[in-house]
């Protein structure tokens, strides 16, 4: 066990964010991890959820609850060292929920923004980001640009204008040079703070848009009201267990030591 403690952690220093990456971020607010799920286990979760007509509304729960391989995203080694960097030591997941889109389908406007409410901010200090509410979403289905999705203003995070986004560009009744829609690729995990203005274009691909959002807040915050019920998800790691933790400040057990991981 200890071997495999020490592989993993090696494995995760090797996906640690780049002086590039953090440039992109600490730029634009968002940025796309490449290839964090390969092709296999994108259709073992898409065949998971059309077996068992999984739901993208309340109906539906929580995708951590799906089963297994949904579980091991909450700290998958791909994304695991991106949060600590981003949000610190004691992150924890706060909720999570899926997106699924039809042809046409919409999801409203742009949002968010830096300071809107007390867990949408982006602050750097002394060499350290730091961020409050932010998003790890998984993309189960290619978004070119222009099929609609996710959608932002780059640099919106560190923004002093943020009223000033005109009404009909907030409702994508009008095309602005300085909003962005990337693309990304089935396997592909775009994470972006809260902080930024965001929010979903219409979906115009013929395929269903399919993407799962786990959002997760500094360890002394949260977002939703509705907390883990961790006894519902059966067995979990130690720092899994960790991460669905309630908020809290005194005491609270950092999530990257050497702890019991899934591999």
């Amino acid at each position: 066990m200890v071997f495999a403690y020490i592989a993993l952690a090696c494995y995760e220093r090797e996906f640690a964010m780049t002086p590039e990456e953090k440039f992109v971020f600490d730029l634009e607010g968002y940025f796309v991890i490449k290839d964090v799920l390969m092709a296999d286990e994108v259709a073992e979760l898409n065949q998971i959820i059309d077996k068992h007509n999984k739901q993208a509304d309340s109906h539906g729960g929580r995708p951590s609850s799906w089963g297994e391989p949904f579980k091991k995203l909450i700290d998958h080694p791909r994304i695991f060292s991106c949060l600590v960097e981003l949000l610190g030591p004691y992150v924890r997941l706060d909720h999570d929920y899926a997106i699924f889109m039809d042809q046409s389908d919409s999801r409203g406007g742009l949002h968010g923004g830096p300071d809107v409410v007390g867990d949408h901010w982006y602050k750097y200090r002394d060499g350290v980001m730091r961020n409050g509410l932010s998003v790890m979403a998984y993309a189960l289905s290619d978004v070119d640009v222009g099929s609609g999705g996710f959608t932002c203003i780059p640099g919106s995070q560190k923004t002093n204008f943020l009223n000033y986004v005109p009404k009909e560009v907030r409702q994508f009744k009008r095309d602005a040079h300085y909003v962005v829609q990337p693309a990304i690729k089935a396997g592909d995990v775009l994470f972006f703070t809260e902080a930024l203005i965001h929010g979903t274009k219409p979906w115009t691909a013929s395929h269903q848009r399919r993407s799962l959002l786990y959002k997760y807040s500094p360890g002394h915050s949260a977002w939703n009201i509705n907390y883990y019920d961790l006894e519902s998800y059966g067995e979990l790691t130690e720092r899994q267990r960790r991460m669905l933790q309630p908020p809290s400040i005194g005491r609270r057990p950092r999530v990257d030591e050497n702890l019991e991981v899934s591999i």
